[in-house]
């Protein structure tokens, strides 16, 4: 079992920069594909992007392509997801997730595994 915690949203202005990090517990978290994932009020959760448990392929969203970076590192059983170029569009409750040997990485019902969400509110 893998226990996720998100941390480092806020608020800041458009045009900014933000890193939220998903710290995991375990020693089996080399072993899962980490996703980072959105929701906005009203809205569907909605897939950012994924890497590999090597960290050696990454995916974004067309959304946040050129202006979000996922990467990770298995000493410290943490994934990051390094946001620049903010958007008042990219406020949201970001959530990391986490899973084991699938086919496919960018829907919701892909992962075991989720964190509690952080806030990123993005301010025009």
């Amino acid at each position: 079992q893998v226990q996720l915690v998100e941390s480092g949203g806020g608020l800041v202005q458009a045009g900014d920069s933000l890193r939220v990090s998903c710290a995991a517990s375990g020693r089996t978290f080399s072993r899962y594909t980490m996703g980072w994932f959105r929701q906005a009020p009203g809205k569907e959760r909605e897939f950012v992007a994924y890497i590999s448990w090597s960290g050696a392929s990454t995916y974004n969203a067309d959304s946040v392509k050129g202006r979000f970076a996922i990467s990770r590192d298995n000493a410290k059983n943490t994934v990051y997801l390094q946001m620049n170029s903010l958007k008042p569009e990219d406020t949201a409750v970001y959530y990391c997730a986490a899973a084991l040997r699938k086919s496919r990485y960018y829907l919701p019902i892909d992962y075991d595994y989720w964190g509690q969400g952080t806030q990123v509110t993005v301010s025009s």
